[in-house]
């Protein structure tokens, strides 16, 4: 029997490479993130797994999670 470290972490009905995808796609960058996503995933994991509370000790929300994560790209 082999066994395979397949994690897939949904967010209600859309899924974590989906939220990401959709948010760069919202900012209008023509790019493919995937290798932006699969660097910084275990950031995002990190933050998505911590509650509401942790989350705002730290200011952020759920929806600053991409944002926060991925700051150093939008920034002028």
């Amino acid at each position: 029997m082999s066994t395979t470290n397949n994690v897939q972490i949904g967010m209600g009905r859309t899924s974590l490479k989906q939220k990401i995808d959709i948010y760069f796609a919202g900012l209008g960058m023509g790019l493919n993130p995937y290798g932006l996503r699969r660097a910084r995933m275990g950031e995002i994991i990190t933050l998505e797994m911590k509650s509401d509370a942790q989350l705002a000790t730290m200011g952020l929300t759920r929806d600053d999670i991409l944002p926060h994560v991925f700051r150093d790209l939008l920034t002028a």
